[in-house]
């Protein structure tokens, strides 16, 4: 069985078979007419900036897709914030990346919709450690994209080991109630223990104490089993029974600093989202989100040819001409005909990516995460 999950393979992405039905029809209509006009065509999610910024990612992606293919690609550096306007640029002979729209945009929507959820849980405890644990709500097949949108937007780790192996980093995490469960009722400290036991001593020793018993009972007999190599606790306890769940966090801090274990992080973990997070930030150490980030809404991005033969043109609804996008001092976003004078104080953002196949830019990912928590700040993304 050559393709035991039915998923699309990488050469039909490469070779332009991943595509709506339509381009292929299209291609073969223009060739029959003898038609291959050379155009500039543009990706963006709204015409006009709209002050509500989204994260620009998956663009390393689509210089994969056109490496080798007779087109320049303009585009925003990976991480940068954007709130209108072109993101991506292609001219070439249409028929040349015609059928590599319907990737391109999903290379692009998704992953730009993942990183700015995951930006907004990690501004929402800039000091906090938050951990992407959403990779379960995924096909497996996009696990290392869920996982690198978070580590771009500035979250701290990560679970999902393949997606470690692809990205050169190491998945964290510590134990599930199954492995509570398979220990039994009233045998939690055993089963604490042979963690610490099996476990490497890098891992951090993490008890999960919400399994059988209420929370600071479990808290409290976790410190008392593993003493000083107890690192934290993490608290999942199922929303239909949280009650006041930062009442809940408040009750096990205290107990724990009672008797001595200030030491011992609280981490907080299901169905945690930014506004969890603003209301628990100075009672909880850490956070794993998960379905935050993975439910996200994917950015509604759009390809549209914008100029055919250097002649501006456009669909009703959408603005002709080519654009160059610049951000402004007071961290605006601001669009204008890339023949028109720049505004004084406006950076063009724009950067080549690919010229006649060649990929001209590198990409690395701790450079991206930094460009995108600094440009958060320059547009107040996430201010409250």
């Amino acid at each position: 069985m050559t393709n035991p999950f039915g998923t699309v393979s990488s050469e039909a992405i490469l070779e332009g078979t991943a595509t709506d039905a339509y381009f292929e029809r299209t291609h073969t209509t223009l060739e029959h007419a003898g038609k291959n006009p050379r155009v500039v065509a543009e990706v963006t999610a709204d015409q006009f900036p709209t002050g509500s910024f989204d994260v620009f990612t998956g663009v390393e992606d689509v210089a994969t897709l056109f490496e080798g293919r007779d087109v320049d690609v303009d585009a925003l550096p990976d991480g940068q914030l954007f709130d209108g306007g072109p993101v991506l640029r292609i001219e070439g002979s249409y028929l040349e990346f015609a059928e590599f729209e319907t990737s391109l945009l999903g290379f692009l929507s998704q992953p730009s919709g993942f990183a700015t959820a995951a930006l907004e849980a990690r501004l929402a405890a800039p000091d906090s450690t938050i951990l992407s644990f959403g990779a379960r709500h995924v096909h497996p097949a996009i696990a290392a994209t869920v996982e690198r949108a978070a580590l771009l937007a500035g979250l701290d780790g990560f679970s999902h080991v393949a997606a470690g192996e692809i990205l050169g980093r190491e998945a964290g995490g510590t134990m599930p109630h199954a492995l509570m469960f398979c220990f039994g009722e009233g045998n939690q400290p055993e089963a604490w223990q042979a963690f610490d036991e099996a476990v490497p001593d890098d891992v951090p020793r993490i008890a999960l104490v919400d399994t059988f018993w209420d929370e600071k009972s479990e808290s409290l007999l976790a410190a008392e089993t593993l003493g000083d190599d107890l690192d934290g606790v993490r608290i999942d306890t199922t929303s239909s029974r949280r009650g006041d769940f930062r009442h809940i966090i408040r009750e096990v801090r205290w107990e724990l600093d009672a008797r001595g274990y200030e030491d011992v992080d609280i981490f907080c973990s299901g169905g945690i989202g930014p506004d969890a997070i603003r209301n628990l930030r100075d009672v909880a150490d850490g956070f794993g989100v998960g379905s935050h980030i993975t439910g996200a809404d994917s950015v509604d991005f759009s390809l549209d040819i914008v100029e055919i033969e250097g002649e501006p043109i456009s669909k009703r609804g959408k603005l002709s001409g080519v654009k160059e996008v610049y951000r402004t001092a007071d961290g605006g976003h601001h669009v204008s005909l890339a023949d028109r004078a720049a505004p004084d104080d406006g950076e063009a953002l724009l950067e080549p990516l690919v010229r006649d196949g060649e990929i001209v830019r590198e990409f690395d990912l701790e450079t991206a995460s930094e460009r995108c928590l600094a440009d958060a700040a320059a547009v107040g993304f996430g201010d409250e």
